[in-house]
């Protein structure tokens, strides 16, 4: 679908596309339009949003749950913003700002000193996901629906895909 999308905007044609994944906007739009509850927190390119949500972050995965509140606090100190957690995954984010090499030596260092062993440790660029979470101060959660059935709202966007004239 990706490859169709990308051949009728080369051919000119505007092409307005609602997905529930952050990643296929991503890849796709132009132009992106993020919305919570109905209510839209932010619009533009992706790479201006991604700098709004404040630079590079340091992720990792700790394989032992019991630890993650561990892991957190032992990078709380790092981060220009507090850390994020899920639970179920293990993974640990924090974003670091422009800091990169630097904060990611702060967090090993911070890391073993607390005693957490992790998998991944990483330095990566915001992801439209890092967004979601610095616009809202919440991840995406899913949603229970009236009827008992989930309705994945972890990647909740509005995509436009427009043609360069």
């Amino acid at each position: 679908m990706w490859d169709i999308i990308r051949s009728l905007v080369a051919d000119g044609t505007t092409i307005l596309l609602t997905t529930q994944y952050l990643d296929e906007a991503d890849e796709l739009a132009d132009e992106i339009v993020v919305i919570d509850h109905g209510q839209v927190i932010a619009a533009g390119a992706a790479e201006e949003l991604k700098g709004r949500a404040g630079g590079d972050v340091v992720e990792f995965s700790v394989p032992d749950r019991s630890r993650v509140s561990d892991a957190a606090a032992a990078v709380a100190a790092i981060g220009e913003g507090e850390p994020h957690v899920d639970p179920e995954t293990g993974v640990v984010s924090v974003p670091v700002g422009g800091r990169g090499s630097d904060a990611l030596v702060e967090a090993v260092r911070a890391l073993d000193a607390a005693g957490v062993v992790t998998r991944g440790l990483a330095l990566r660029r915001p992801s439209l996901d890092d967004v979601f979470l610095t616009l809202t101060g919440h991840a995406a959660e899913e949603e229970e629906q009236p009827n008992g059935r989930k309705r994945g709202a972890r990647r909740r966007a509005n995509a436009r895909q427009g043609a360069a004239s």
